[in-house]
């Protein structure tokens, strides 16, 4: 069964397995302690800490192991603020960082802090312009990831943590998603990555503090890891980890090419084959064995479903796999279509075979899912002289109002409109991304009594 949700959580790397074996042999004593086993067990830890800080490009005493990459996450912006808060308490991120970044920015404002999103264009990157003007005298800390984790659009760190430095604020990365393909550009502060993205076991995160930071790690310290992760070292796992990186960093090249030009190929047939899909993400300037695409009139949840069963594991950004029933927040900051959504993360190896397989099932299941929900298989009628139109949406999920919008946007004349009165959060971004794939004027969102009216003119 193919899988095809690396940037959720890669295979374990083989280099991992037979190194994590061997450390459960030997390194399960105390590393804090001086007798045999102690001292064996830190010549463990020594080493797989100077071999995952060769990898991020920093010292080994500016590196400490994390229970996971969202540990690293909070206890980096945690610390970073508390270690500048003479300087302010503000801090600036991008609108499509991780939840861990904005779970920590959404803690920081409710402790009475302050936070600026800066937005990104429809490709998921950020202007290096629009991220310096929301530096600030009182700024203590910014975040940008170093590559998106839903559709794999890279971040100009290097342009942001050259504008950070001349501002005097340090730059927290997130590279999760990008560490196992190659190093983080320079310029960063402090930088945050987990172990499962590239392949090695889950429960071991990075954290990295260049010297010269003021940091100041929060909650209830410790002796281990410089007081920055207390408790018992993983040992095991930490020493899987760092081997699992030294080995994919030396795969990286050679494997990158080869998954850029399959994903090259998704991009390109998923586009010819499948009617009423946007793929998303930059092109180029992305990570290689990701891409995203988001098909109109498609219930994301049953997509995954249906494509469950015919054997590809795959993910979604899509509201409609999420619990809460509201928009991917990186989706919704791109201003794309966000029902119907597709990631599909390539892992090491994978066959182009597979790949090819994948593009052949895809447009069937596609076209099922859309004839179970009603969607429109065909042009609109030609025009009729009928009045404007309202649509009642009300108490029905993503996607029947774009279907029903669908459905009735040719029984009105051009110039007309359409109103949807819909209490989905997902149509807020739909009902717009819809109009700029079908050529239709989006006029806005206007107060109901239940929900929210969304008007649309009809040009052609």
């Amino acid at each position: 069964m193919p899988y095809f949700d690396a940037a959720s959580a890669a295979p374990l790397h083989p280099v991992a397995r037979q190194a994590l074996l061997a450390a459960l042999d030997e390194g399960w004593a105390d590393p804090a302690r001086l007798y045999r086993e102690g001292r064996r067990a830190r010549l463990l830890l020594d080493a797989a800490r100077e071999a995952a800080a060769e990898a991020v490009g920093c010292r080994p005493d500016e590196l400490v192991f994390t229970s996971s990459g969202t540990t690293a996450v909070h206890a980096g912006i945690a610390g970073a603020l508390s270690g500048r808060r003479r300087v302010g308490r503000h801090l600036a991120h991008s609108a499509v960082e991780h939840s861990s970044v904005l779970h920590a920015a959404a803690a920081h404002e409710a402790a009475g802090g302050s936070c600026t999103e800066v937005p990104v264009d429809r490709s998921g990157a950020v202007d290096p312009a629009a991220y310096a003007a929301a530096l600030r005298a009182d700024t203590a800390l910014a975040c940008l990831q170093s590559a998106n984790h839903e559709v794999g659009t890279e971040q100009p760190v290097a342009e942001v943590a050259a504008l950070c430095a001349g501002a005097g604020v340090p730059l927290l990365v997130d590279a999760a998603q990008s560490l196992g393909w190659g190093p983080v550009p320079a310029g960063w502060s402090l930088l945050t990555a987990s172990a499962h993205k590239w392949g090695g076991p889950a429960g071991v995160g990075l954290l990295a503090v260049r010297k010269g930071t003021r940091f100041s790690p929060q909650g209830p310290g410790g002796e281990r890891e410089a007081g920055r992760a207390p408790g018992f070292e993983n040992l095991p796992a930490i020493v899987a980890a760092a081997a699992s990186l030294r080995a994919v960093r030396g795969e990286a090249a050679a494997e990158a090419v080869r998954l850029r030009a399959l994903v090259d190929r998704i991009r390109s047939v998923v586009a010819e084959r499948v009617p009423d899909v946007e793929v998303v993400g930059d092109p180029v300037r992305r990570l290689p064995h990701l891409v995203t695409f988001s098909c109109l009139y498609v219930d994301g949840e049953t997509l995954l479903h249906e494509l469950d069963r015919k054997e590809f594991s795959v993910s979604s950004g899509s509201s409609c796999t999420s619990s809460t029933l509201t928009p991917s927040h990186v989706l919704k900051a791109m201003g794309v279509l966000s029902e119907g959504n597709v990631r599909v993360s390539l892992p090491r190896g994978t066959a182009g075979a597979d790949v090819d397989r994948f593009l052949e099932v895809l447009p069937g299941v596609v076209a099922e899912v859309r004839e179970r929900l009603g969607a429109p298989v065909s042009a609109p009628p030609s025009p009729a002289p009928a009045a404007s139109r309202v649509v009642d949406a009300l108490g029905r999920r993503c996607p029947i109002p774009v279907i029903e919008l669908a459905k009735v946007i040719g029984e009105v004349t051009v110039g007309a409109t359409v109103t949807v009165l819909a209490d989905d959060e997902a149509a807020r971004l739909d009902i717009p991304a819809w109009c700029e794939m079908r050529g239709q004027e989006y006029v806005g969102e206007e107060p109901a009594d239940r929900g929210s009216a969304y008007v649309v003119r009809r040009l052609g």
